[in-house]
């Protein structure tokens, strides 16, 4: 598998009036990986994907796409991209089959032997109108007309949002078979942190457009624990220990979320006079709730 960095944001910020969108975000995609962009709604995803479109310039720091600067090669970087987005604005007064005409006429490289592969496996009718169709079958469209020119670099702006778990399923499948077949790269951003989990190879965390944690999933599994504990007397607030990351309970139990090595973890918690009665692998959304909500809690959330 290639190392080579398809996409690379050194010390990017953005402000919009007196809001700060992007502060000093920097982070690479690889070549044949998806990456995973992942936040709450209004953290920054969005504006970060308008910079790797060309669509925004850089107030401060560095965008390259593919070796160039998309505000400054702009048709050439596109033309490498299939771009989805949330709002999947298509034409509403076309037909699905007119709409992959028209946009194939901007594609050298359009492959309409795998655009027809495609509308049969999304089971699209062709002669139907974009304003007939339903929520899923416009965000497959979408993902058709994106990928049907074979570009090297996916990009997914929130791509299944609001769609039903059988058409989040089916455009999740598509990803993982157009990374694993052609070696394409993905940067999938989502606010659904337990799709990105099954999807993506590396992972980056923004909360009030700052990185919060940024490395590949089996890195960030490996190194975050989650452990049930149980002190021998009530205590109101988690002593301070090294690695907790997260605490919340109250009295004798409390779950904790911890990270660095296991095994120093677990005597950095037997040090704090506590019991262990259950450790597991914590999911993507558990540790970015613990890494965006502080080290502690002083009770449970209702």
């Amino acid at each position: 598998m290639s190392e080579r960095a398809v996409i690379t944001v050194r010390d990017l910020t953005c402000r919009f009036k007196n809001k700060v969108a992007l502060d000093s975000v920097s982070l690479e995609a690889r070549a044949g990986r998806v990456f995973g962009l992942v936040g709450e709604n209004g953290a920054g995803k969005t504006t970060l994907m308008k910079h790797l479109l060309g669509s925004l310039t850089p107030q401060s720091g560095e965008v390259r796409v593919l070796g160039s600067e998309p505000t400054r090669d702009p048709v050439s970087v596109l033309a490498k991209i299939g771009y989805v987005s949330e709002d999947r604005d298509l034409p509403r007064w076309m037909r699905i089959n007119e709409l992959l005409r028209y946009t194939a006429a901007f594609f050298p490289d359009w492959d309409q032997t795998y655009a027809e592969a495609m509308l049969e496996q999304f089971n699209l009718d062709p002669t139907a109108r974009v304003r007939n169709i339903s929520r899923g079958e416009l965000a497959k469209a979408g993902l058709l007309l994106a990928l049907a020119h074979r570009p090297p670099l996916l990009l997914l702006d929130e791509p299944s949002s609001g769609l039903d778990a059988v058409s989040r399923r089916e455009i999740l499948a598509v990803v993982v078979r157009s990374v694993a077949e052609e070696g394409r790269t993905v940067v999938f951003s989502s606010h659904l942190l337990d799709e990105v989990e099954r999807v993506a190879d590396d992972v980056a965390m923004i909360h009030h457009g700052k990185v919060v944690l940024n490395d590949s999933m089996d890195a960030i599994k490996a190194a975050h624990q989650r452990r049930i504990v149980r002190f021998a007397e009530p205590v109101n607030v988690f002593p301070k220990g090294d690695g907790v990351v997260f605490a919340e309970g109250e009295g004798r139990d409390w779950s904790v979320i911890t990270h660095g090595d296991a095994a120093e973890s677990r005597a950095n918690l037997h040090a704090l006079g506590v019991e262990i009665l259950e450790e597991s692998s914590p999911s993507l959304e558990t540790v970015f709730v613990s890494r965006v909500t502080g080290a502690r809690a002083t009770k449970a959330s209702a």
